[in-house]
């Protein structure tokens, strides 16, 4: 982004940036930086053209809108600050196109923004809301040319009156295609959203019970996703059509599967489950589970195929853990408390970066900034 400056961020912030964040902390072995960056951090995604963190960050419950906060890669230092007007939970990336997008799960929205300027370039509104005419409309204030699809799998099922909540996000950066899950009780949905005009293409139908995780296989044209009811489920993004779907939790117990990250190579999916004490490595052209990793419960998990390692981070633990690739053993444990939540390597997979959330809940909402760790993994 340019250095000049935009989206002032408060003192008060600035201040305790730079009080509490100075010094690096160390946990065993590891190399660990933690800097305090802003209230409600929630997913981040690693800009490879500076390089840089975008870090995205809901702020108290009663701000207007969000920010999403650029560090620099190596020292965490708050480089500039993004307010966004609505509050952004989900991340994601087009290297490519120098834009990175962000899901309003509150408001049912889209969030594009230019990495190259810091300026939101559109908002997209997904859901609509209440206050609205009650017709989705797009940053143009106009109703989304969008074809509303047949289910992709089974057959709609009735909803509890809620809408669908965008959870995930994931970019085809080929296409320059996003897809947003849409999280819902009973018909979750994927959104899919054209990337360079911002307009939705398709809303898919059939994903089941609190459809949550996705990855993305560009070469392969294949989506993958995961729900509550433990169903791994696989989208040709050709054809937009399911073309595999099967349950892969019958022990009988509360799942939630959530996020999934992929070895293309390998053919391996792994998928955090956060009701149970194991990640799930599936084989993508089976759908077969061919490992369990024993772990306790995982929010996020990620892959990186320079070391042959995966990264969980178990929110409710206060822990992150790196898994050897090839022996799916937990060969580390690092302690991050409070609550470890997502997940985000730089390019040359030799550092791991999380987003750290401070103990709160809906009666006692903390009022300080969440931390950004850096884990170097040399």
């Amino acid at each position: 982004m340019s250095k000049q400056g935009y989206g002032r961020f408060p003192m008060k912030l600035l201040l305790a940036t730079l009080l509490m964040g100075s010094a690096a902390c160390s946990y065993a072995d590891t190399d660990v930086l933690r800097k305090p960056v802003g209230v409600g951090a929630y997913e981040l995604v690693f800009n490879a053209n500076h390089p840089s963190l975008l870090v995205a960050t809901t702020q108290n419950r009663n701000d207007q809108g969000g920010v999403v906060y650029e560090l620099d890669a190596k020292t965490l230092e708050v480089m500039h600050a993004i307010k966004t007007g609505k509050k952004p939970f989900g991340a994601a990336i087009n290297n490519r196109t120098h834009t990175a997008y962000f899901g309003g799960s509150i408001e049912g929205c889209l969030i594009a923004v230019d990495t190259e300027t810091g300026k939101v370039k559109g908002i997209l509104t997904l859901v609509p809301q209440s206050h609205t005419t009650g017709k989705q409309e797009n940053r143009e204030g106009k109703k989304p040319e969008g074809k509303e699809q047949k289910p992709a799998g089974k057959n709609r099922k009735g909803n509890d009156n809620r809408p669908p909540a965008p959870r995930e996000l994931t970019v085809d950066e080929q296409t320059n295609t996003v897809y947003v899950s849409g999280v819902n009780r009973n018909d979750s949905l994927i959104w899919v959203v054209d990337g360079a005009t911002l307009t939705l293409k398709y809303t898919l139908h059939g994903f089941g019970v609190m459809n949550t995780g996705l990855a993305i296989d560009s070469e392969k044209h294949r989506l993958y996703t995961s729900n509550a009811s433990g169903e791994f489920i696989t989208l040709d993004t050709a054809s937009n059509k399911i073309v595999g779907r099967k349950t892969i939790t019958t022990d009988g117990q509360d799942h939630l599967l959530m996020n999934i990250s992929l070895d293309k190579k390998g053919h391996r999916a792994f998928i955090a489950d956060n009701k149970a004490n194991t990640i799930l490595v599936v084989d993508t052209t089976s759908s077969e589970v061919v490992n369990r990793i024993s772990a306790p419960e995982t929010l996020s998990v990620l892959f990186n195929a320079q070391r042959n390692e995966v990264y969980a981070a178990h929110r409710n633990n206060g822990t992150v853990s790196v898994i050897n690739g090839a022996t799916y053993a937990v060969v580390k444990t690092i302690k991050l408390p409070a609550h470890p939540n997502s997940l985000a390597l730089n390019p040359q997979g030799d550092a791991l970066y999380v987003t750290v959330k401070q103990e709160s809940n809906r009666d006692n909402p903390t009022t300080a900034p969440d931390d950004v760790v850096r884990i170097d993994l040399k």
